[in-house]
C-alpha cells in the first residue's frame, strides 16, 4: 500500500488535547488538581527531584564509572578512494580538502585512512596517516607528508 504526504494523518489516540488542570469543581480536576490533599506534593513551591525519603538517592548509590581523556585528538577522517577526484601530481593540503568540501569540520587535524584504492600519484600533506594509507600513497609514487 503506497503512501503519501497528502494521505498521512496521525494515529487514533496519539493527540490528545491539552488537559487544564483546576478549573473549577464541574471538569473533575478542580480545586487540588489531581495533587491530593495537603503534603510535600501538594504545594508548589518544592520539589522532589531524586529525593527518596531521607534514603540515600538512586543516583548516589551507583558507582561512577568511565574516564574522558582532556588531551584527545579528534581528527577529520578522509578515505583513500576520495583522493581519486584529484588530478595526476596534485598537492593534496588540508586547505584543498576544505575548499572542494571533502571536509567540513577539521576538528584537531585531518586524518588520511587507508578505505578503497588509490590510483593516482599524490603528494599528500595531513596532520595524520592510517599505516595502510601511508603505505598506498608512497606504493603509488606520491608522498605523504605529516603537518603539525
Amino acid at each position: 500500500m503506497a503512501k503519501n504526504l497528502h494521505s498521512l494523518v496521525a494515529m487514533p489516540g496519539s493527540k490528545t488535547e491539552h488537559f487544564r488542570k483546576g478549573q473549577g469543581r464541574g471538569t473533575g480536576n478542580g480545586k487540588t488538581a489531581g495533587r491530593g490533599q495537603k503534603g510535600q506534593g501538594a504545594h508548589s513551591h518544592t520539589k522532589k527531584r531524586g529525593f527518596e525519603g531521607g534514603q540515600m538517592p538512586l543516583i548516589r548509590r551507583i558507582p561512577k564509572f568511565g574516564f574522558k581523556n582532556v588531551n584527545r585528538r579528534s581528527f577529520a577522517p578522509v578515505n583513500l578512494e576520495d583522493l581519486n577526484r584529484f588530478e595526476d601530481g596534485t598537492e593534496v593540503t588540508p586547505a584543498l580538502l576544505m575548499e572542494t568540501g571533502m571536509v567540513k569540520d577539521a576538528r584537531d587535524g585531518i586524518k588520511i585512512l587507508g578505505r578503497g584504492t588509490l590510483e593516482r600519484k599524490l603528494k599528500v600533506s595531513a596532520h595524520a596517516f592510517s599505516s595502510s594509507a601511508k603505505a598506498s600513497i608512497e606504493g603509488k609514487g606520491g608522498t605523504a607528508e605529516v603537518i603539525q
